[in-house]
């Protein structure tokens, strides 16, 4: 164990009068060796050279040791919930530096008070949409207004199953942001996968009344992926349920999937309106939906389908959209690419 040294000021409450202690101790160690030396020394100018340098020291240390006081007040603002003090941090010295660590502390506290304060406030909205509607239903029921016909337990089931596809989403996006979502890597076809995706979404679709027209395009050559296949089937159910809702009436949404390199590269597109460039980089974030909102998803898809993708090492990320479209409407492209079989990222045991 490393040898513990001593500490003999830390009963003093003042860091100027600690510098203040240290002079005098100095001055009064030079001058009992001087006087030992030659055997006499002037007692009057003696203490006034110590007077003189304790006075300085305190002026001096004033300076120093405000960046500690503007800290411990920040600390305090901090602790009653305000993450917008900051301290000025001019000096060089480890006082500066902590007083830039400091800072850099604050901005990344009020930023993580800032997502948290969003979150419960979208969260909030969310939950309130489907619950308002589920309790018009019931009351409605309840009161003898409409019967409990097969139409009015439809519209019942429905908002509760938005309840719970929004909780599901929330449960997935804390267990990621814990970082405890363990990838369970097997070797995938890629093109059975696809497959089967698109199966999965053509019935989804149907159900939701959603006139779309899925189309695989063929793939190059047999491809394979080392993934977490139901982790990935989450990514392209997002992304096909997106771009079904965004589609108009007997639209087609196309995906495909190429090789290059050691990453490979799949892509989903649709023949709606499109993301405009300056919402592309926004989509991916928490309950944003843009002007792309009338499909009635809980605004987490994309942001899930983030995550899982930068789990397996790879981006996501919206293209500008190319080829033919239907009429006016510029469509959207969404890209996907992860490594055939690199390491993964932030996997728990």
């Amino acid at each position: 164990m490393d040898r513990v040294l001593p500490r003999p000021l830390d009963p003093v409450r003042s860091i100027k009068m600690k510098l203040g202690v240290l002079l005098v101790a100095s001055w009064a160690v030079a001058i009992g060796y001087f006087w030992y030396g030659i055997g006499w020394l002037p007692p009057g100018t003696s203490i006034t050279v110590i007077c003189i340098a304790l006075v300085t020291s305190q002026v001096l240390a004033h300076g120093m040791t405000s960046p500690l006081r503007e800290m411990t007040a920040a600390a305090g603002a901090m602790a009653r919930g305000d993450y917008t003090r900051r301290v000025r941090a001019t000096s060089r010295d480890e006082v500066g530096e902590l007083a830039q660590a400091f800072n850099k502390m604050a901005e990344d506290l009020h930023a993580a008070d800032q997502r948290r304060r969003e979150l419960i406030a979208n969260v909030s909205h969310e939950l309130r949409t489907p619950i308002t509607a589920l309790q018009g239903v019931l009351e409605n029921m309840v009161d003898g207004v409409a019967e409990p016909e097969p139409a009015a337990l439809r519209a019942a089931l429905s908002q509760t199953e938005r309840l719970g596809h929004l909780v599901a989403d929330l449960l997935d996006l804390s267990r990621l942001d814990a970082g405890v979502v363990p990838l369970r890597r097997v070797r995938i076809d890629v093109g059975d996968f696809l497959d089967e995706a698109v199966e999965h979404a053509t019935a989804s679709a149907s159900g939701a009344g959603l006139d779309v027209r899925f189309e695989l395009r063929d793939l190059p050559e047999p491809l394979t992926v080392r993934a977490d296949p139901w982790r990935l089937h989450q990514v392209f159910a997002n992304l096909l349920d997106n771009a079904a809702r965004h589609s108009p009436p007997g639209g087609t949404v196309r995906v495909s999937a190429e090789e290059h390199g050691d990453q490979l590269r799949f892509e989903v597109s649709d023949e709606g309106q499109g993301i405009p460039p300056a919402e592309r980089s926004r989509v991916f974030e928490r309950f944003t939906r843009g002007d792309r909102s009338a499909g009635g998803g809980t605004g987490l898809g994309l942001a899930i389908a983030r995550w899982v993708v930068e789990l397996h090492g790879g981006r996501i990320a919206v293209l500008d959209p190319a080829g033919p479209h239907r009429g006016d409407q510029p469509g959207c492209r969404i890209q996907v690419t992860i490594p055939s079989d690199a390491p993964h990222r932030r996997e728990a045991a």
